[in-house]
């Protein structure tokens, strides 16, 4: 995943961009960037955030830059933004997204005259790298950012910043948000909407999808108009969104309130309490125990102190290590207690069952689990929601995989994740049994879309119905 903060100002807005970037550190661990242009051109900063906050990272180089523009980054993986020459000028670029055709894309760009890329560690090409080349084929950065969203398979969004100004594209299906604040000396851009508004921006607008928008002090322009189809990533309100965020005018948390309440509606036990599994769980929970009037309490407190960010390290056995550690329990809220335990997703189910040994360990009675969303059965093709490299690795297909063989095709798959079907109740059970769980209950797909509130035809599902 990843994020990214620009801003354009008839002043210096070098600690606008610092701020505004930092707010998006929930969205990645690993690379962090920011370029600004004033008097003296441009000025560019990326550091390695993995062990240190991005505040800490940057701290010095913020001392050490000024302009009145300048873009940010929190980046999972590559190296951004990237500054870069061409015909069509010097500009600076950073991209949220995935891209599926990497190797089609580069045969483009080969033919038409690129040389080289600069390979990065494990062999592969920078994506924001290759989205450069490919605006590059055209004779107009707006033309070439068209091109970028007609060619790319999967998701690209991007900030680009020229001397003159930030150009700001919304992938052309809108799958991440864009979001437009404004003051008195200019505006600010950013992947998450409450990001600017501490920094001193109003709300002014949401991108739609494919558009492109050209931000100088003065104004923003559209310069390519906004399409109507629209297919944005519902796990922006289950899991990735920051609590104060809205997308398409809904609230994150508000949302999630929603959907612990349409959890609870459908729920018949009676647990002491009901949980979460913070942090992005909490409201979830609060949601179910606000609507089933039993009692919200935190029997596991996240140390936050040291591990404030929401994702792991890229090896799995730290990541299991890192998970046990960051949560701390509290006994007397554990021991001879019955818990519901509200998790976002069970992806691999690793740590889930682990958190309910622990509990089971440290005196629970039961421990009856409601994740925020339905069984996930297909890897994301569009944001890199999970670090899994194959679908197997999902519980839910492994269970499938057992009962139905290796080559199971999309009929029998589309059957297990309707929730009426008998497939999906026995897969269920199965996954109960497996993570020892007292009972498990999956949010459906049709009460999480009710939860959001928006049409479904706008909201994108694949990673649960496998329908794009």
């Amino acid at each position: 995943m990843g994020g990214f903060f620009g801003a354009v100002s008839k002043n210096d807005c070098v600690y606008d961009v610092f701020y505004g970037t930092d707010y998006h550190s929930h969205l990645g661990t690993r690379r962090a960037g920011m370029v600004v242009y004033g008097e003296n051109g441009f000025n560019r900063a990326i550091h390695n955030i993995e062990n240190s906050p991005f505040r800490t990272k940057f701290a010095s180089d913020v001392n050490n830059m000024s302009g009145n523009m300048g873009i940010g980054c929190i980046s999972d993986y590559e190296p951004q933004p990237l500054m870069v020459r061409s015909h069509l000028g010097t500009y600076a670029i950073t991209t949220v997204g995935k891209i599926n055709n990497t190797d089609e894309l580069l045969d483009l760009v080969y033919q038409n005259g690129n040389t080289h890329f600069l390979e990065m560690s494990g062999g592969e090409v920078n994506a924001t790298e290759l989205v450069a080349a490919i605006i590059n084929q055209k004779d107009s950065i707006v033309d070439g950012i068209k091109f970028a969203q007609e060619k790319i398979d999967g998701s690209m969004t991007l900030l680009l910043m020229t001397a003159d100004g930030i150009y700001a594209a919304r992938d052309r299906l809108g799958r991440t948000p864009v979001a437009l604040g404004k003051n008195d000396d200019g505006f600010a851009i950013s992947f998450e909407s409450f990001a600017y508004l501490n920094v001193g921006y109003s709300h002014l607008r949401e991108l739609g999808p494919a558009e492109i928008v050209f931000i100088t002090p003065e104004e923003v322009k559209t310069v390519s108009e906004a399409q109507k189809k629209m297919k944005i990533c519902s796990f922006l309100w289950i899991y990735y969104g920051y609590p104060c965020s809205s997308y398409e005018g809904v609230s994150v948390e508000q949302m999630r309130y929603n959907c612990g309440a349409i959890l609870a509606m459908r729920d018949d036990v009676k647990p002491d309490m009901v949980a979460a599994v913070p942090d992005s769980g909490n409201a979830h929970a609060i949601g179910y125990s606000n609507y089933s009037k039993i009692p919200f309490a935190r029997p596991f407190i996240k140390y936050t102190p040291t591990w404030p960010r929401s994702f792991m390290p890229p090896n799995q056995s730290q990541r299991d290590r890192i998970a046990r550690m960051k949560l701390i329990s509290v006994d007397s809220l554990i021991r001879d207690k019955r818990l519901l335990l509200i998790d976002d997703s069970i992806v691999r189910g690793t740590q889930l069952r682990e958190k309910t040994e622990f509990l089971y360990q440290s005196g629970a009675k039961e421990v009856h689990i409601r994740p925020a969303c339905p069984p996930l059965l297909y890897g994301c093709k569009y944001l890199n929601f999970s670090r899994s490299t194959s679908e197997m690795d999902l519980i839910a297909r492994r269970v499938i995989a057992r009962r139905e063989g290796d080559n199971v095709s999309e009929e029998v798959l589309q059957d297990y994740a309707d929730p009426n079907s008998q497939n999906y109740t026995e897969m269920i059970e199965e996954i109960r049994k497996e993570l020892n769980f007292t009972s498990l209950r999956y949010h459906r797909l049709d009460d999480m879309i009710e939860s959001i509130g928006i049409d479904r035809e706008c909201l994108c599902t694949y990673c649960w119905d496998g329908k794009e």
